[in-house]
């Protein structure tokens, strides 16, 4: 687990290959995703360790309901019992009502590259014995005034509800996995899609990636990758 500050009021974690962010306000804290089931520990000591208590959570805003962003979900409302929001497309798919995600044939094919071999034995580990989290409470935030004022922004193709958050006052953007600056499979860095064995919709995951280069952000915090700082008059 590695923390970064990069803002007034934020921290970004990283955990295994993908990342999740405290945002603080006031005397509590919000929670934007919560990585894999095997990072839950390290979700928990990362409230503490940016000087906040467990009971001061106040929500988690998952950006999409992939094991590696809500695994740590399940201890932190059996601890706590704060509200889970994510986009209103998306919450049947938090609920399981459906699955959008890589496959375990899809996941084989992975083992024929050095890189993929590694990826598929962290995220095994990772999920294991955690592969059927489901969130069956979880809130929309669509229409409800989120804490620390962030704005939800939809941004479907990675998963049919997959939704971003913007920080206004900070100019911090939360994009989740519509727009990352690396992952394990990739051999690129900087900002890019996923490759598109995650993707639901290629399509639509291009478009909304445009969509979040073109927002008032000055830090783009991604699912996947590195935060980096955004020149607004380059953009």
């Amino acid at each position: 687990m590695k923390i970064n500050q990069v803002s007034d009021s934020v921290h970004v974690v990283a955990g295994t290959n993908v990342n999740w962010a405290l945002v603080g306000s006031g005397s509590g804290v919000t929670l934007v995703d919560a990585g894999y089931p095997g990072d839950t520990d390290d979700v928990l000591k990362s409230v503490r360790e940016v000087g906040h208590t467990l009971d001061e959570v106040s929500a988690v805003l998952v950006t999409h309901a992939h094991l590696d962003h809500i695994g740590a979900i399940p201890t932190l409302v059996e601890k706590i019992g704060m509200p889970v929001y994510t986009g209103g497309a998306e919450v049947p798919h938090a609920r399981r009502e459906y699955l959008q995600q890589i496959t375990p044939k899809e996941m084989l094919r992975q083992l024929t590259t050095a890189r993929g071999r590694r990826w598929v034995a962290q995220t095994l580990m990772a999920v294991r014995g955690h592969m059927n989290i489901k969130i069956p409470f979880v809130l929309s935030a669509d229409d409800v005034v989120l804490p620390a004022g962030l704005t939800p922004i939809p941004t479907p193709g990675h998963t049919t509800g997959h939704t971003a958050y913007l920080l206004p006052d900070e100019g911090v953007l939360f994009t989740g996995d519509a727009l990352v600056t690396g992952h394990p499979l990739s051999c690129r860095s900087g900002p890019q899609i996923l490759p598109a064995v995650f993707n639901h919709d290629e399509a639509q995951t291009l478009d909304s990636a445009k969509l979040l280069e073109n927002q008032p952000a000055r830090t783009i915090v991604p699912g996947h990758g590195p935060s980096i700082q955004v020149d607004q008059e380059s953009a």
